[in-house]
């Protein structure tokens, strides 16, 4: 399987979740690269089962500096970048999502920064180190598209990234860098510890599983592969879309 050999890539938000799933996909065809995340007991040990072709770079994707850490030591190890998939995002850390009443200014920004204006420079900061023709891959979410209890500035930003993706292809046309949105839906991953209490984590996987079409929760693989065809030669036509990867929930109604 060698959909992306000889292609270097970087993941950010590689080590669990979501972004692992891409990063193990990316892997199984033959890509080497880079992936990101703060915490690093758990980079150390997705570094350690993705093998010797990848490596992992600590950094925080709100602060400049790491960014730019983060592509230059890819580069100074592997060169110049192919396919950069922008994934870290989601829950932030001790600020939990609320509805208007009960969200604060600093709890707006902080959400914003990680999941708008991260996503943004994220892509700024690699732009010296792309090939020409590279692929950009922006982790949206079925969120942009319903609304759900306490979710609006999550889903407001992963709305935005769908529009990133549009604006930022054009942006980057006269190098041949497709920027495209890929969005997940409900995906079982630890995410729901850090939204519920772990006893009621169950029921709510569960409430998902009722109302996706194809009856079951997403798994981290299942966006590894729609990110494998969107960093692959086989999308070059694709560009400044999205790519809805949910099992059905956004566009199939379940409702009598």
């Amino acid at each position: 399987m060698s959909k992306l050999k000889n292609k270097i890539a970087v993941i950010t938000g590689g080590n669990s979740g979501i972004g692992f799933g891409i990063a193990a996909a990316f892997k199984n065809e033959g890509a080497s690269g880079t992936i990101t995340g703060r915490n690093e007991a758990t980079l150390n040990t997705a570094v350690t089962a993705l093998g010797a072709h990848f490596i992992a770079v600590a950094g925080d994707v709100t602060k400049s500096s790491d960014l730019e850490n983060i592509f230059k030591k890819t580069a100074d190890k592997f060169g110049n970048i192919d396919v950069l998939v922008v994934n870290a995002g989601g829950v932030v850390d001790g600020v939990p999502l609320g509805d208007i009443t009960n969200v604060t200014e600093e709890g707006y920004d902080r959400y914003m920064d990680l999941n708008l204006k991260s996503a943004y420079f994220t892509v700024k900061k690699a732009l010296p180190y792309l090939n020409d023709g590279a692929s950009i891959i922006l982790i949206g979410s079925s969120a942009a598209h319903r609304a759900a209890p306490g979710m609006a500035i999550y889903a407001a930003a992963k709305a935005a990234i769908i529009s990133l993706a549009k604006g930022l292809s054009l942006d980057l046309l006269s190098r041949k860098i497709r920027v495209n949105a890929l969005s997940p839906g409900s995906i079982d991953t630890p995410v729901f510890g850090k939204l519920v209490p772990e006893e009621h984590v169950e029921q709510v996987k569960q409430s998902w599983i009722d109302i996706t079409p194809v009856g079951r929760q997403g798994l981290p693989s299942d966006i590894g592969n729609a990110a494998v065809f969107l960093a692959s030669d086989d999308s070059t036509f694709i560009v400044g879309t999205e790519i809805l990867s949910d099992g059905g929930l956004t566009n199939i109604s379940l409702m009598n």
